[in-house]
């Protein structure tokens, strides 16, 4: 009998792109970005569903039957491939696709026990290099990365699922701890991918944490005509976290207050004294419903002189 395979990748632009060259084998797109919002570990189960159906409605006013057709089918179409001989994951450097990794793992390791796992990974070119995304490259480049795939352990997918586990628990600080005792790992982005989410939560100085930081410096220093551009910006430089536009409107949904204008997009007086870290934002921007995997954001601060989180206490 033939060898198949099964491809499970991390969005439609990759999907599209391998289907244009003529991959061999079957495909799943995993449409999900677990890294926003609550996560349970049991990937897969009612509960996970629910609570990422919670989140994606209450955050971007996503309508259920648009999270079925565009999530829960394509779940479902993976729960029904059984017959692959080999299982090729597509996910690249970024947080956004490195949470999104650990997760299918984890479904994974529970659900194709024995089976040959494989591992695509993105190659950095060099120092200044950006590293490119699947689709951007040529064929000659994405068939080398392919050919270069690397076969998962089972001591990897048990890594991965503990990474996955620490990340779904209600505190980042185990996550903190144990993400870089891993050094053979063949998921070589993740340890600098789990850095970046635990700057995600609120600083110490100020009350924003990286990312809404880097969105008032942005904006105050250069002159964007229109919030468009603004977003344009933020993600030609996003080098780590791999967020799409919709996920920067929410940022600045969440920061208006600190905003006088999109159009042209200007500060307000408050937001440059937050900038600059004279004043603290976290009470006005505290929320309770707001999750970072399985972890409140505003439990924890994160202090940037140690490189630490510590626990709020109330």
């Amino acid at each position: 009998m033939k060898a198949s395979i099964l491809h499970i990748t991390n969005g439609d632009s990759t999907t599209n792109y391998m289907k244009k060259l003529q991959f061999s084998g079957e495909f799943i797109t995993w449409r999900e970005m677990l890294c926003e919002g609550k996560t349970t570990s049991d990937v897969g189960s009612e509960t996970f569903w629910k609570n990422r159906f919670y989140f994606l409605k209450t955050a971007y006013k996503l309508n259920k039957q648009t999270f079925i057709e565009y999530t829960l089918k394509e779940y479902r179409n993976l729960c029904k491939k059984r017959e692959q001989n080999e299982i090729v994951l597509w996910f690249e450097h970024d947080l956004f696709c490195q949470i999104n990794m650990i997760a299918v793992v984890s479904w994974l390791k529970r659900y194709r026990h024995g089976y040959q796992i494989t591992l695509v990974g993105p190659v950095n070119g060099g120092k200044n290099e950006k590293i490119q995304p699947f689709s951007m490259l040529n064929q000659e480049q994405i068939i080398t990365y392919y050919q270069n795939r690397v076969t998962l352990s089972q001591d990897d997918i048990e890594y991965a699922d503990y990474i996955w586990q620490l990340y779904c628990s209600d505190s980042p600080l185990r996550l903190e701890a144990i993400h870089k005792f891993n050094p053979m790992t063949p998921f070589q982005y993740l340890a600098s991918a789990i850095e970046a989410h635990l700057k995600r939560f609120p600083s110490i100085e100020n009350g924003l944490n990286i990312v809404e930081n880097n969105i008032l410096k942005t904006a105050n220093s250069h002159h964007f005509a229109t919030k468009n551009e603004l977003i344009i910006n933020l993600l030609q430089e996003d080098e780590i976290y791999g967020f799409g536009d919709v996920q920067y409107e929410n940022h600045l949904r969440n920061l208006q207050k600190l905003f006088s204008s999109f159009n042209p997009v200007k500060l307000s007086k408050k937001g440059k004294d937050v900038l600059e870290k004279q004043l603290n934002f976290y009470g006005q921007i505290r929320n309770e419903e707001t999750y970072l995997g399985g972890s409140k954001k505003y439990s924890f601060i994160y202090q940037s002189s140690t490189s630490k989180l510590l626990q709020i206490t109330s």
